[in-house]
């Protein structure tokens, strides 16, 4: 399975990677080509979480948009 989200800001690649003991979610940011796994638990764990958790990442002086970051 595989599926593409765009907006004006990030283009990402999700996709179900089967190859370890257990399904996970591999997440790939299409303009980088970082790539990154989350298992079950870990997803379960962000939708507890919730969206004040990523607002720190997504300002504009987060590492994100720094060089290397």
């Amino acid at each position: 399975m595989l599926c593409v989200l765009t907006s004006e800001f990030a283009d990402i690649e999700l996709a179900v990677d089967r190859r370890g003991n257990g399904d996970r979610l591999a997440l790939r940011d299409l303009r980088s080509e970082r790539v990154d796994y989350f298992d079950p638990l870990e997803l379960e764990a962000l939708v507890w979480a919730g969206r004040q958790l990523l607002i720190d990442q997504l300002g504009p002086s987060a590492d994100r948009w720094r060089e290397g970051g």
